[in-house]
């Protein structure tokens, strides 16, 4: 079982809201698959593993979540297409910890993809859609809300309302405008980039820090400039933001959360002697 990661006087545990399988196509862009194979190995279908690392955040005040995984209401052709775990994974793996939903006072949504908002809500024994966790406050920003709900002609089959639209009937939604601070060392910030409004997440505590960049970096394959996904909305706004993201990451000894990757949740980053970038491993996942 994954354990508590301390940072100051928080506490953060990365928790699988799911895990699944992608085309590798999809999940490296550009990158030939003469190279990305050779970092995730595809399956007959050329799937690669991906997992949907989502975060608690312990702080003295509050209990947070970032993200929440792809939840239990996606059809049976599209649950086989991805390979998605049955039932709702999230909430299974948060009880294996002792949480229950109804204990979560905040969630943060970096973006509106199904892998990361589709767990925010479920279905019922009516059939009705409920928020899964009834009591907290859903934070995202207000262009990215904006595109979720818009109906987009050239977003069509990015977003799902039933994820969450409820959140907003239910008046547990806030929309927020470029940086905001949920609470003193909880910090969320636009990047755009992945989506128009994806933003990543900063946690503060006692002089440390730890940086969810969600889907500006979703593996560890991904810390290269280029490697970006074919998901990418915007990927020259991607390729601009990850050099100087890497920069103060290392430069500030700031941890790296992962949103994606199957075998590691958290690194540290450092840069050799001869500049070559390198990931520590703080985090290994359970299989």
């Amino acid at each position: 079982m994954t354990s508590w990661i301390p940072l100051g006087a928080m506490q953060l545990l990365p928790v699988s809201g799911g895990t699944l399988r992608i085309d590798g196509g999809n999940m490296f862009g550009v990158v030939p698959r003469l190279l990305w194979e050779q970092v995730a190995a595809p399956d007959e279908q050329h799937r690669i593993r991906v997992e949907t690392n989502c975060l608690v955040v312990r702080t003295p005040n509050s209990l947070g979540l970032i993200d929440c995984g792809y939840g239990s209401k996606a059809p049976e052709k599209i649950r086989r297409r991805y390979a998605m775990q049955p039932g709702a994974p999230l909430v299974r793996n948060l009880r294996d910890h002792d949480i229950a939903p109804e204990q979560l006072d905040w969630v943060i949504l970096t973006h509106l993809h199904f892998d990361h908002a589709g767990g925010c809500t479920y279905r019922d024994e009516n059939h009705r859609l409920q928020p899964t966790f009834h009591r907290a406050r859903h934070y995202v920003q207000r262009v990215e809300w904006e595109d979720g709900v818009g109906d987009v002609p050239e977003l069509a089959g990015s977003y799902f309302k039933d994820d969450f639209v409820p959140l907003a009937e239910a008046d547990l939604l806030q929309c927020v405008d470029s940086k905001f601070d949920i609470e003193p060392g909880v910090t969320m910030s636009l990047t755009g980039g992945h989506t128009r409004g994806h933003q990543m997440v900063k946690l503060k505590s006692q002089g440390e820090t730890a940086i969810y960049p969600a889907d500006l970096f979703p593996m560890m394959p991904h810390l290269q400039t280029f490697w970006t996904l074919a998901y990418d909305q915007f990927p020259m706004i991607v390729r601009r933001l990850k050099p100087s993201l890497i920069r103060d990451i290392i430069g500030h000894q700031r941890l790296m959360l992962f949103s994606h990757d199957p075998d590691v949740a958290a690194a540290r980053l450092v840069m050799d002697e001869s500049g070559k970038l390198r990931a520590d491993p703080i985090m290994p996942l359970p299989h």
